[in-house]
């Protein structure tokens, strides 16, 4: 059976779910990752990491509408919703994008 994956529809999409999912380091790099080099496959988005934390990081990406997952074959493609991002709240993704890696 091939497997599917819900999406909020843009109605559901919010701001404090989108903020939280774009807080985490390991989201924001995956994010970064995905602007970068547009879909990829979600294997991809974790090197040395489990694949269960990987599912884990995501699914909280997707349940917030920062991104779009796509089934094929025995693989996951991971995609942005730019479009989404843009239309709701306009340019806080490029500024999230853009602003300064602070690690510390």
């Amino acid at each position: 059976m091939a497997r599917t994956y819900e999406h909020p529809e843009p109605e559901d999409v919010s701001l404090p779910r989108v903020l939280f999912a774009l807080s985490d380091p390991v989201r924001l790099e995956m994010v970064r990752t995905l602007a970068e080099r547009g879909p990829v496959n979600s294997i991809e988005l974790g090197p040395g990491m489990p694949k269960s934390t990987v599912t884990h990081h995501t699914r909280i990406l997707r349940e917030a509408g920062v991104t779009k997952t796509s089934p094929e074959g025995r693989s996951c493609w991971i995609s942005l919703r730019r479009d989404l991002m843009e239309s709701k709240f306009s340019g806080l993704l490029e500024a999230v994008l853009n602003a300064e890696s602070d690690d510390a």
